[in-house]
């Protein structure tokens, strides 16, 4: 899927990942001390304006102007402190350019990239942050396929923990955590298979309480 084919989805429904952070989000960065953030394919912007919410300043990047439109607009209609640690950028994740300051969290959550575009994307990450600064990547791992439900049924858009790692393991990251983690799904927004360069939990929202097997990695960069 291209980035028009995205807009066409965000234009076809409202809020397809619903308003709700991702859970894995919520669980490794409630808490840390805040600073300046990168979601990189931010979607329609549910982690951004958390993480803006616990005080970082967030740049949320997206190919899809449909859905940074819809993230502006539930940005206006947060308490002004809140909307205004929100800046929206159209771009693509595996080419863009960050700022010579870097960021303190560089996030990606469920980036639908064939392996050769996904490591380039995580490469621009990586190089993203400052010293001390923290990688966060979740996705849909490819055990999903056989032993979970919902997200993209293409093996070419799904990795694993080892993956990720073995892209980034010539840039002096350390390892944090590198795991699967179960995800019960029912009732929450997603979609049925597809795939492209996009955010999402990607769970059926009819599978009435399955697993979804995602992965899991946080690196850090020395130094800080």
């Amino acid at each position: 899927m291209d980035s028009q084919d995205w807009d066409d989805r965000y234009a076809a429904s409202e809020l397809v990942w619903g308003a709700a952070p991702n859970r894995w989000v919520v669980r490794e960065l409630a808490g840390r001390t805040p600073g300046h953030a990168l979601d990189l394919a931010a979607g329609e912007g549910r982690n951004a304006i958390w993480l803006a919410a616990q005080g970082w300043e967030v740049t949320g990047l997206d190919f899809s102007a449909v859905a940074l439109e819809r993230a502006e607009r539930l940005t206006a209609e947060l308490p002004d402190e809140v909307a205004d640690r929100l800046t929206w950028r159209h771009g693509d994740a595996r080419a863009y350019e960050a700022p010579a300051a870097g960021y303190d969290l560089v996030l990606v959550a469920y980036l639908q990239l064939p392996a050769a575009d996904r490591r380039a994307a995580l490469r621009r990450a990586a190089d993203a942050l400052t010293p001390g600064g923290t990688l966060l990547v979740i996705g849909h791992d490819l055990s999903n396929l056989t032993e979970g439900v919902g997200g993209p049924q293409d093996p070419a858009v799904l990795f694993t923990p080892e993956d990720v790692l073995a892209d980034l393991a010539d840039l002096g990251l350390r390892t944090v955590r590198a795991e699967r983690v179960h995800r019960t799904v029912g009732g929450e927004p997603g979609h049925k298979g597809g795939s492209g360069a996009e955010s999402g939990e990607g769970a059926e929202a009819n599978e009435g309480g399955r697993v979804a097997v995602d992965a899991l990695v946080r690196l850090e960069r020395s130094g800080g």
